[in-house]
C-alpha cells in the first residue's frame, strides 16, 4: 500500500515553528486538510475582495487606463512607424525618378541635335532669333554679330566656352583616375555662369553629387555641373552664356569641402575643360 494514501494524508499533519527572538520555542500542529482549506477560504477571500474593490471603487477605472494608455502608445508607435515607411518608400520612388531622369538627360547629350522629329524633344527644342536675352555677355553680342557679318565663315558653326566660375582649379582633369572633369575651390554660395548658350536637360538633387545641373549645347556638347548649394533654373530652361544657373555648395556624399565639379562631353566622351576655354 503507498504512503501517499488518503488514509495517511487524512491523519497527516503539518507542523510550524516560528522562529521568534525569546527563549521559549512554541510548535504549532495543523491537519493537513485544514491547512489546504484555510489556503483555499484566503485564495475565495482575497478574490471576492479584488471583485468588490474593481465594482465598487475607481481601481477598475485606473487599470483600465493604464491599459487604454500603453494601447495608446502602442497605436503611437505603430503609426509613427506607418508614416517613416510611407516617407522612405516616397523617398526611395523619388531617387528613382531621378535617376531615370538623369539617364534620360544624358541620353540627350549623345544625341546629334536636340531638333530631333521624336515626340520627346518638343519641350527641348530651342528657339532661334537674334534678341539678346537678359544676363547676356559681351561674347554672345560678338558672336551674333560675327554670324551676321560673316555667314558663311567659322563663327556660325563655332562654340565658345568662358570658365563658370573664376577660381583656382584645386584638381584637375585626370580621366586615368575617375576624375572626368575639374574642381574649382570656392567658399559655399558662389555664382556658377552658363559657359555658353545651352538648354537645361537636368536639374536635380542626386545623393552622390548632390544638386546636379546638366546643360545641352550645340554640336552635341553638354556641360555638368556638381555639389551646386541652390539650383537656380530647371529642366527646359534656355540659358545664355554668363547667365547665373547656380551657387556652389557642398551637398552630396561625393564631396569633402565646398567647390564646383564642372565637367564637358561631347559625343559621349570626357574633354578636358580648360583646353577649350578662351580668355
Amino acid at each position: 500500500m503507498s504512503i501517499f494514501s488518503f488514509k495517511n494524508l487524512k491523519k497527516s499533519s503539518v507542523y510550524i515553528t516560528p522562529n521568534f527572538p525569546t527563549l521559549e520555542t512554541k510548535r504549532y500542529k495543523i491537519k493537513f486538510f485544514s491547512l489546504v482549506g484555510y489556503f483555499i477560504f484566503l485564495i475565495i477571500t482575497l478574490i471576492l475582495v479584488l471583485s468588490l474593490l474593481f465594482t465598487y471603487t475607481p481601481l477598475n477605472e485606473i487599470i483600465m487606463y493604464l491599459e487604454d494608455e500603453k494601447i495608446t502608445l502602442q497605436t503611437e508607435k505603430i503609426a509613427q512607424l506607418e508614416q517613416r515607411v510611407v516617407i522612405l518608400a516616397n523617398e526611395l520612388n523619388r531617387i528613382s525618378n531621378v535617376d531615370k531622369r538623369l539617364g534620360f538627360a544624358l541620353a540627350i547629350g549623345k544625341t546629334d541635335s536636340l531638333d530631333s522629329t521624336a515626340a520627346i524633344y518638343d519641350s527641348l527644342r530651342k528657339t532661334k532669333g537674334n534678341i539678346i536675352p537678359p544676363g547676356g555677355s559681351i561674347l554672345f553680342v560678338f558672336n551674333k554679330l560675327m554670324n551676321e557679318i560673316f555667314s558663311d565663315s567659322v563663327f556660325s558653326d563655332s562654340i565658345f566656352f568662358i570658365r563658370p566660375i573664376n577660381s583656382i582649379v584645386g584638381r584637375g582633369f585626370m580621366p586615368e583616375n575617375g576624375h572626368l572633369g575639374i574642381d574649382y575651390l570656392v567658399k559655399e554660395g558662389t555664382p556658377i555662369h552658363a559657359p555658353e548658350d545651352g538648354t537645361i536637360i537636368f536639374a536635380d538633387y542626386t545623393i552622390e553629387n548632390g544638386n546636379e545641373i546638366i546643360i545641352q549645347h550645340k554640336d552635341n556638347y553638354i556641360t555638368i555641373y556638381l555639389h551646386c548649394s541652390a539650383i537656380l533654373k530647371t529642366v527646359r530652361q534656355e540659358v545664355v552664356q554668363g547667365e547665373i544657373i547656380a551657387l556652389s555648395g557642398n551637398t552630396g556624399t561625393n564631396t569633402s569641402g565646398a567647390h564646383l565639379h564642372f565637367e564637358i562631353w561631347k559625343n559621349s566622351k570626357p574633354i578636358n575643360p580648360e583646353g577649350l576655354f578662351i580668355n
